[in-house]
């Protein structure tokens, strides 16, 4: 069969290569740590928010806007101490605003 007109699903694809494997499962963690602090998060802020990337101790949450960023650094503690209840041993939140493409 030629494999230029096999067609994959991404799951198929991240289960064949280590490399987009690796991606996915840090993928999933991380959109697994937002939804573990979401209901910590005000209502209004929730539909800015994007899971970043997690390395080591630290990870990253996208928001919208200034604004949502200096709120969110004020839940910092509370945030971190939900992550290290789920069992992510988070020591640093890192709150990047996202640019608007």
């Amino acid at each position: 069969m030629n494999r230029r007109n096999t067609s994959f699903t991404l799951e198929q694809a991240a289960q064949a290569s280590p490399t987009l494997a690796g991606l996915a499962e840090r993928a999933r963690d991380s959109a697994a740590r937002l939804q573990a602090i979401e209901d910590l998060v005000p209502p209004p802020l929730r539909a800015g928010l994007l899971p970043g990337p997690a390395e080591g101790d630290e990870w990253c949450l996208l928001v919208q806007g200034n604004a949502a960023a200096a709120k969110l650094r004020q839940l910092t503690p509370t945030l971190l101490t939900r992550l290290r209840q789920r069992g992510w041993p988070v020591t640093t939140l890192r709150i990047k605003v996202r640019s608007r493409r």
